[in-house]
């Protein structure tokens, strides 16, 4: 069963509203990102939807974004409280696969002017995250030196998934020695010639690899967005990349993404 580990399932779906239509068709398995209740709302009726009617799952996951601090302020918005008492409240129900994305953001300087907020998102969503024994999804830009100030707290976690993986295989190396259970995913950064993509996904073991769409904020050349339709030639560029068959890579990463998301 091929398998998306990291999609904006709302969001996609006000793209394209056959969004979910197309992925029971093609098979996919999702873990799908949220960061408001609106958004966690339809994830959770989908994946109700998909375990009653035997389809391939849906793992809801929630955090706050580290880009939502400046888009709230930009918005004239304070609501971040609001988001934190959600997060509390899908973990202690149970409904999280995991909670994410979250992270660092310091592209450029907007959203180097919020670091302080998305510090303290960060360890509103690790403390989340180790309390409640849930795995962990990443975002991070331009600011990996962050989460290396974190690896000893990072390492008690069940699984770690660096979304989009940004960093080089040295660093990605090196969280693996200092304990951390971690998944590199990758999305179609792999088919855009991305130079540190192309490295790492060439050079990590197999079964730390996952695969997205990140859809639809991912776009391959030439289109709006990204779908569902896009994770096959995900898959068969990392397995051309790695001289492996698009099969097996897709079987040994299907099987890391249940370990991680289907606990």
């Amino acid at each position: 069963m091929p398998c998306d580990a990291h999609v904006h399932l709302k969001n996609l779906l006000d793209l394209e509203p056959e969004a979910e239509s197309v992925r029971r068709r093609l098979g996919i398995a999702a873990a799908a990102s949220a960061w408001n209740r609106e958004e966690f709302a339809v994830h959770r009726e989908l994946s109700a939807a998909a375990r009653r009617d035997g389809a391939p799952p849906v793992f809801p996951c929630f955090a706050i974004h580290p880009q939502a601090p400046r888009s709230l302020a930009e918005a004239g918005t304070g609501d971040a409280p609001i988001r934190d008492s959600a997060l509390a409240e899908y973990a202690a129900a149970g409904e999280l696969a995991a909670v994410g994305e979250t992270g660092f953001d310091l592209f450029d300087e907007r959203y180097r002017a919020t670091e302080a907020e998305q510090d303290r998102l960060f360890a509103l969503h690790l403390d989340a995250a180790l309390a409640y024994g849930l795995p962990l999804v990443l975002h991070v830009r331009r600011a990996m030196h962050k989460i290396f100030l974190h690896t000893k707290a990072l390492k008690r976690l069940p699984a770690v998934v660096f979304h989009s993986w940004p960093g080089s295989p040295a660093e990605g190396f090196s969280l693996l020695r200092r304990g951390l259970n971690a998944f590199f995913s990758f999305g179609t950064a792999v088919l855009l010639n991305h130079k540190n993509a192309i490295r790492s996904c060439a050079a990590f073991p197999a079964e730390t690899l996952l695969f997205e769409t990140d859809a639809p904020f991912q776009p391959p050349r030439g289109t709006r967005y990204s779908s569902f339709r896009d994770l096959s030639a995900v898959v068969r560029a990392a397995a051309a990349i790695r001289g492996d068959t698009a099969p097996e890579l897709e079987r040994i990463s299907d099987a890391s993404f249940f370990r991680v998301f289907g606990r």
